[in-house]
């Protein structure tokens, strides 16, 4: 299965809008891994490390960051995003 770096670099950040970006487009798979992972009750550090591809021991506040940015944008497409993606 692809890692976070095969798909293109991870920012600390997800970049906000109130449509799809082309970050968004680039990191559904991301998205998706990491609402199933936070559904299955994966730790923020698991997340971080396997997903994300953070080492949240070396990185601990990055990657806390970087996992609540995308799980939030995750969120944020499964409730209003997927609207764009269905008229586009």
């Amino acid at each position: 299965m692809a890692s976070a770096r095969d798909i293109s670099p991870i920012v600390d950040q997800v970049p906000w809008s109130d449509s799809i970006t082309a970050y968004d487009e680039a990191h559904l798979v991301v998205y998706l891994r990491l609402l199933d992972a936070s559904a299955d009750g994966a730790s923020q550090d698991e997340m971080a490390q396997v997903i994300l591809g953070i080492n949240p021991t070396e990185e601990p506040n990055r990657a806390a960051q970087a996992v609540d940015s995308h799980l939030r944008r995750a969120r944020w497409m499964t409730q209003i995003g997927y609207r764009h993606l269905l008229t586009d």
